[in-house]
C-alpha cells in the first residue's frame, strides 16, 4: 500500500508504539509515570494540538537566517536558542565555548567556459564557492580545463596533467545505492579532499559536480578541505546540468578553458558556542539523554531541513515533557551543535569535553536521517534505556532504532553533529 506523507506521521505513533509493548521485556520494564497510556496521550497532543515546531522553525529561518559559522547569523542563533530555552523554563540553560573557523564568501562567483583562445565571452555555468576555497580577486584566473571522474584518473595525469590547469572532478552520485546517505558519502570525498589533492599537483583551480542526483540547474555547496602545508585554490560546485555540458564539451576534443573568479577570504577563528539545556533527572542526575541538531548553516540557505528543523525538536522533546509535568527519571540534554556544516568544532568539543568529565550518556552516538514528526523525540525520551544497543539500520521506523540486550526495541534519538550530510 502507498501512503501519503500525512497517513505515514499518523502511522508511525501507533508503530513504535506497538514496537515498545510488545517486545519481550516490555513487561519487565518499570512504568515512569502512574499511567503511561495518559502520558503518551499527553504528548500527542501537546505536540500535535499545542506543538512549538514549525514556530520555532520560522523563527529560525526567516527571523535569524542564515548563520554559517563566524558570522552575525550564528551569533543571532546562538542568542535565539539560549532565549527559547530560558523561555520555556529548563532547569539548566548554558553556553558552551567553542572556537570556529570563520570563512565568508563575499560577491558572487562566475564561473564561464570559454573555447581555447577567447578571453572574453562564453558560457556562464551556475555555481557555487566551496566553503573554504580560495579567492581569486576580481580579475580571476582562466586555464584549460580537465576532466577526471575519479582520484585514480588524477593520480594518473599527475603534475605534468595537472599543473597550471583546473581540474573538473565529474562524479556523478550513484542511483543504484537505495541509501541516498550512502550515495552522497561516496560522492562526497571529491568535494571535500579534490580540491586539496589537485593543488597538491599545481591546479589553479578545481570545480566539482555538485552533490545531487537531481538533473537541474541548482548549484549545491559544501565545505572543501586544504591538507596542511596545501595552499588553498579556487573550488567551486557546478550544476548537474552545467557539468553534463561542459562534459561534452569536453568529449569534442577541443580544448576548453574555464574562467573562475571568487571573492572568498578565511578570517581568524571566531569564539562561539553551543547551546545547552536541561530537564534533571530525579533518579539518575549525572545520566544524560541527549537530543540535539546542528545551529549553523550554509551562508545561501536559511538551513530548514539542515539542520533548523533538527534544533527545533531538540528544543520540543523538553519543552514538551516540561509542559505535561513530566519528570524524567535521567537528565534530558538538548545540544544545539556550532559548526557542523564546515568544521565539526561544536561537536568535537561537546564529545572531549563529555569524556573528560567522564559522563555517561545514552544512547551511544548514531544519526537521524530525517527530521521526525512534533511527537515522536519526546515520545521516544520516556521510554527506559537499556544500554548497550545493538544498531538497526532502516527498520521501517521514522529513525534509526536499537534492541537491548533483553530485546528491547528503542529508537535512537541522538541527532549527530557529525552527520555526512551537509
Amino acid at each position: 500500500m502507498n501512503y501519503t506523507r500525512p497517513q505515514i506521521l499518523q502511522f508511525a505513533p501507533v508503530f513504535l508504539i506497538f514496537l515498545f509493548l510488545t517486545s519481550p521485556s516490555a513487561a519487565q520494564v518499570p512504568a515512569q509515570q502512574p499511567d503511561s497510556a495518559a502520558t503518551i496521550r499527553q504528548i500527542y497532543d501537546s505536540a500535535l494540538v499545542q506543538g512549538h515546531s514549525y514556530e520555532l522553525l520560522r523563527q529560525l529561518t526567516k527571523d535569524v537566517g542564515h548563520r554559517l559559522s563566524g558570522s552575525a547569523g550564528a551569533e543571532r542563533a546562538v542568542a535565539w536558542g539560549r532565549q527559547q530555552m530560558m523561555h520555556y523554563g529548563f532547569d539548566t540553560v548554558w553556553l558552551q565555548e567553542v572556537t570556529v573557523p570563520h570563512w565568508e564568501r563575499g560577491k558572487p562567483e562566475q564561473v564561464i567556459l570559454r573555447p581555447e583562445g577567447s578571453s572574453r565571452g562564453g558560457k556562464p555555468l551556475q555555481a557555487l564557492a566551496l566553503g573554504g576555497s580560495a579567492g581569486t580577486g576580481p580579475k580571476g584566473v582562466q586555464a584549460q580545463v580537465v576532466e577526471v571522474r575519479s582520484f585514480e584518473e588524477l593520480e594518473a595525469l599527475g603534475r605534468a596533467g595537472v599543473a597550471n590547469k583546473i581540474v573538473f572532478f565529474n562524479y556523478a552520485m550513484r542511483p543504484d545505492f537505495i541509501s541516498t546517505s550512502r550515495a552522497y558519502g561516496d560522492a562526497a570525498g571529491y568535494r571535500v579532499n579534490g580540491p586539496s589533492r589537485a593543488a597538491k599537483l599545481g591546479a589553479l583551480g578545481a570545480v566539482v559536480r555538485s552533490m545531487t542526483t537531481a538533473l537541474d540547474h541548482v548549484p549545491h555547496t559544501g565545505t572543501t578541505r586544504f591538507e596542511e602545508g596545501v595552499s588553498p585554490i579556487p573550488a567551486l560546485a557546478i550544476s548537474t546540468l552545467d557539468a553534463n555540458m561542459l562534459s561534452q564539451a569536453l568529449k569534442t576534443g577541443k580544448p576548453q578553458r574555464l574562467y573562475l573568479e571568487t571573492h572568498c577570504r578565511t578570517l581568524p577563528d571566531k569564539i562561539s558556542y553551543n547551546v545547552i539545556g536541561e530537564l534533571r533527572g530525579s533518579e539518575f542526575p549525572n545520566k544524560y539523554i541527549t537530543v540535539g541538531g546542528h545551529l549553523d548553516s550554509w551562508d545561501v540557505g536559511e538551513g530548514a531541513h539542515d539542520d533548523g528543523a533538527g534544533c527545533v525538536q531538540a528544543i520540543e522533546v523538553l519543552r514538551i515533557l516540561k509542559a505535561i509535568g513530566y519528570t524524567p527519571r535521567y537528565t534530558l540534554r538538548a545540544v544545539l551543535f556550532m559548526n557542523e556544516e564546515n568544521g565539526l568544532r561544536g561537536g568535537n568539543t561537546y564529545a572531549a569535553e563529555a569524556r573528560a568529565r567522564a559522563r555517561s550518556m545514552w544512547p551511544p552516538w548514531n544519526r537521524i536521517r530525517v527530521a521526525l514528526p512534533p511527537w515522536a523525540l519526546p515520545l521516544m525520551a520516556v521510554m527506559r534505556p537499556s544500554p548497550p544497543l545493538l544498531p538497526i539500520r532502516n527498520c521501517c521506523t521514522p529513525t534509526s532504532c536499537g534492541i537491548s540486550p533483553e530485546g528491547v526495541v528503542v529508537p535512537i534519538l541522538v541527532r549527530s553533529s557529525r552527520r555526512a550530510l551537509c
